[in-house]
């Protein structure tokens, strides 16, 4: 069964923005470049890796907007011409990957070591809340 058939249903009332998550996550997972891992550290802390060997931080970027966070990278003339390597098997290309991030999740912070970008992502436990519901009289 297709996806959109399902969110199509008139069953299904305000699932939008689902359907909006579903096709953004599938948009980013049919991206390759650069490759990622993403690791469990537990307690609803995550790790996402990202290895982008021969850029520097002001290349990078990081960004969250609208629960979709954002890693760009761009590189600049690095004043090398083709003509200069006899092989180049290290991609120099820019990129932007994007992860779709459910609610609560926190960017706590970035880090670049060793050729790999770290994206630290966290889930807080959210407050426990109760909400009395008065209870009117009808009549």
């Amino acid at each position: 069964m297709n996806r959109q058939v399902l969110f199509d249903s008139p069953f299904l009332l305000g699932f939008e923005h689902t359907r909006s998550l579903i096709e953004r996550a599938a948009k980013a997972a049919a991206e390759s470049y650069p490759p990622y891992n993403v690791e469990d550290h537990g307690g609803g802390r995550l790790r996402i890796s990202l290895a982008v060997a021969g850029f520097s931080p002001d290349q990078l970027s990081v960004t969250v907007e609208d629960r979709q966070l954002t890693v760009t990278g761009k590189r600049d003339g690095n004043g090398k011409s083709e003509e200069a390597y006899l092989h180049r098997g290290i991609a120099s290309r820019g990129f932007i990957r994007s992860f779709v991030l459910a609610d609560g999740m926190v960017v706590e912070g970035a880090t670049l070591e060793h050729g790999l970008l770290h994206i630290d992502v966290n889930r807080p436990e959210p407050e426990k809340r109760i909400h009395q519901i008065p209870i009117r009289a009808g009549g």
